[in-house]
């Protein structure tokens, strides 16, 4: 059995995607034999959180504790010098294959009570493929007595066709970003990009930037889609488009990871709140009893 179990693939016309048992997890997906995003081999787990989803939080939440319904949640602690847990509970469980098509493929996971999150939630993801490239719909649904509160993200690695991402330009569509403190939490603070070298409105190179940010305050089309791009100096482009359920994003250029990762791809985060939201309550989504929400994003190769 390979490490992330069940490899569930689908197709259409020359795009190919694989999409792992374990956290439902894209783990390649290309476009005319070139990748869109940066994947990684069947028999190897992702490192920096390549491809997975990300709920019921996020980035980065505070180990300490935190209530909601009148329930207590004590998060473990993944990086110790922050103290905090990163990146939820379900990217190393495995999720039940719901349906399988030649180009879409579902899978959903039920979310237990736990210390970390004492709430019942389901969560199912959807990959399909068309003529608008890859398209990813979560729908998440409270199968709790009480009104639970959760963030969404996922963490795709969009490939670029040179060996790194120097000389690449980049394009965020944002007007402010949050400020963090030494712990990568928030600081309360929304910060506007303008005059500031966290700027991307327009192409810039990536050249001499090491970006870990959150982006928010999105401008958006007449489809209320916000679309990030990445271009590479030989001509490659990947764009990354999020509705209007994920109003941050984060992104990432690698400059930390290893394994032969660094600085190889950009990754380009879409997330339904801020992190740390589950204890500072910012943007998350509340459901009640018996409700359910669904949001979509969606990627391409343009060249």
């Amino acid at each position: 059995m390979l490490p992330s179990g069940e490899q569930i693939a689908i197709a259409h016309g020359d795009q190919r995607a694989v999409i792992t048992e374990v956290g439902a997890t894209l783990r390649t997906y290309v476009q005319g034999g070139v990748a869109v995003v940066e994947g990684y081999a069947g028999e190897e787990v992702p490192v920096g959180a390549h491809g997975q989803v990300l709920y019921p939080w996020p980035n980065r939440l505070s180990s300490e504790t935190w209530m909601f319904s009148e329930r207590v949640a004590s998060p473990g602690v993944d990086i110790v010098d922050q103290r905090t847990a990163i990146h939820g509970l379900v990217r190393w469980r495995p999720f039940r294959v719901e349906s399988v098509n030649q180009n879409r493929c579902a899978l959903s996971l039920l979310l237990h009570p736990s210390p970390a999150f004492p709430f019942s939630s389901s969560i199912e993801v959807a990959y399909h493929l068309g003529s608008m490239g890859l398209t990813v719909t979560t729908t998440v649904k409270n199968l709790d007595e009480v009104a639970i509160p959760f963030g969404l993200g996922f963490h795709p690695y969009l490939a670029v066709t040179t060996p790194t991402i120097e000389g690449s330009t980049l394009i965020v569509p944002a007007r402010a970003f949050v400020a963090m403190n030494n712990r990568q939490l928030p600081t309360g603070e929304i910060l506007p990009v303008a005059n500031n070298p966290l700027d991307f409105t327009s192409a810039k190179s990536v050249n001499g930037h090491e970006l870990d940010v959150t982006y928010t305050e999105l401008t958006r089309d007449d489809f209320g889609m916000a679309t990030v791009s990445v271009a590479d100096k030989d001509g490659g482009q990947v764009e990354l488009s999020m509705d209007r359920n994920f109003p941050y994003v984060q992104v990432y250029t690698g400059d930390q990871l290893g394994h032969g990762r660094r600085r190889t791809s950009v990754a380009v985060e879409p997330m339904t709140c801020p992190p740390d939201a589950l204890r500072s309550g910012k943007d998350l989504v509340v459901l009640q009893p018996g409700q359910h929400w669904a949001g979509s994003w969606r990627m391409r190769r343009l060249s």
